[in-house]
């Protein structure tokens, strides 16, 4: 606060102009007054009677320390079988909330996948035995329904408006403490994870304090509707670090739909698979920024070889939508229906080109040292890689059509970049590898200075890199 005396001549005429009544004291605000924080009590109150409790058991029986009891020789069969602890249920817990007034749950699938029993406890206490109406693993999504009428439900809103910096507010029961609230931000939209199916999931990143029990639980907005179903955390110690996760709503109930019709999920598939575009590879294939997605395999008999994607092409836009990240992509195309026509946007040796492409279904199939005959020795080449042929027998174990591998290498700009022996390189700047001779003869006509990219494959799986050449 910064406080201005008007009418004082000097420091020292304050006092007696203070006595006097002379003197104005003007008080400034040195910074903007902060806005209030929200008030959640209400929102908690209306909401909380449709989050529900979920306790689950799984027996022991069918699994022993992470073998099944047929794959353990019988002399520790019969020793676990007679084991106290073998023949007790082994609990769980989770959250969850009514999304339809007669019975219908929605929670995470990993909550309830493999329970014999699913209990689930209303906000009154009344506790209802649950049956599942459908799973899907890819979303870690399941919708329960219990034998009740005249429930309270949360309002569903969409996911679609979300933006970081958001306030919003999660229910559920961590560790057990049934109808536990923490709030947040929304910290990030369209978080994809590394670990298990999260490709095809846009996850809701938020600083909201999540912890074992709370999955399965509603994530609502100021106005009390569901944006987002918690469903996991980034931790190294076991519980909450900052980095919670949900599924966006929108996601969810499409996922509902399905399982509430059929019991099971339906998705789009492409048919590629795709990898980030880097500074470096967007120099060498000429874009002007580090954007979309870089096919680098297309499979056989797949939509995307039906509709003509080519590897090498690069991704820009589906169906309209901008790919700025390469992990945009498994989003949009997963839930894009099977049979329908799809406008991939693409960048081929420099120029957009439009494709139209008719989505396959996605099936579960789908989710799921080298040796070569020496040949020339282009020992010295500006890259420093030796390489070799393939013979034929050997393409169809390694995985690729043609190619040569790479036998050695020595420092330079293909060490630099990662390359490793025994990577086999199948397009190099563009162009397809048949021999060593071509490779060879490509090199050495590049000029000194510019990125170039090739496509390798290591261990079956393609990937490109860009190689920078030495300028001298």
């Amino acid at each position: 606060m910064i406080c201005l005396f008007r009418n004082a001549q000097s420091p020292r005429n304050i006092a007696k102009l203070a006595g006097s009544g002379l003197l104005t004291l003007i008080c400034l605000a040195a910074f903007p007054v902060a806005a209030d924080f929200p008030e959640f009590t209400t929102l908690v109150k209306e909401a909380s009677p449709a989050v529900v409790n979920i306790r689950t058991t799984r027996s022991v029986n069918s699994r022993l320390d992470g073998f099944s009891e047929d794959e353990v020789p019988e002399l520790f069969r019969r020793f676990f079988r007679d084991s106290p602890e073998r023949r007790q249920p082994l609990p769980g817990a989770g959250s969850g909330f009514v999304i339809e007034s007669d019975g219908y749950i929605l929670t995470n699938n990993h909550v309830v996948d493999g329970a014999e029993e699913i209990i689930v406890a209303l906000s009154d206490r009344r506790e209802r035995e649950a049956t599942i109406v459908g799973q899907d693993a890819l979303s870690d999504l399941a919708l329960l329904k219990i034998d009740e009428t005249d429930l309270p439900v949360l309002s569903i809103g969409s996911s679609g408006d979300l933006q970081p910096g958001e306030w919003v507010v999660a229910i559920g029961s961590p560790f057990g403490f049934e109808h536990s609230v923490t709030a947040g931000i929304v910290s990030a939209i369209g978080r994809s994870l590394p670990e298990n199916d999260g490709n095809y999931v846009p996850f809701i990143q938020t600083d909201v304090a999540i912890n074992p029990g709370n999955s399965g639980g509603p994530l609502l907005d100021l106005n009390g509707r569901v944006v987002g179903i918690n469903s996991q955390i980034f931790t190294r110690s076991g519980g909450f670090m900052g980095l919670s996760f949900a599924i966006p709503i929108d996601v969810a109930m499409e996922v509902v739909s399905q399982l509430k019709e059929k019991g099971s999920v339906s998705r789009g598939w492409l048919g590629v698979l795709i990898q980030r575009v880097d500074r470096d590879l967007a120099e060498s294939f000429g874009l002007d920024r580090a954007a979309g997605a870089l096919v680098t395999q297309v499979f056989a008999d797949s939509p995307a070889e039906a509709g003509g994607l080519r590897e090498g092409d690069i991704i820009t836009h589906f169906n309209g939508k901008e790919i700025d990240l390469s992990s945009d992509l498994p989003h949009l195309v997963g839930r894009i229906k099977a049979e329908s026509t799809a406008e991939i946007e693409i960048v081929r040796k420099g120029e957009k080109q439009t494709l139209s492409v008719v989505i396959g279904k996605l099936e579960d199939s789908a989710v799921a040292g080298n040796r070569a005959a020496p040949d020339r020795n282009p020992e010295g080449n500006v890259l420093g890689i030796e390489v070799a042929e393939i013979e034929r027998s050997d393409r169809d174990r390694l995985g690729v059509k043609s190619g040569v591998v790479i036998r050695r290498i020595v420092a330079g700009p293909a060490r630099d970049a990662g390359l490793q022996r025994g990577d086999i390189i199948t397009d190099f700047d563009g162009e397809s590898i048949t021999s060593v001779a071509q490779l060879e003869g490509l090199i050495e006509a590049l000029p000194a200075g510019i990125t170039v990219h090739a496509r390798i494959v290591r261990n079956r799986e393609p990937q490109y890199v860009a190689l920078k050449l030495p300028a001298d």
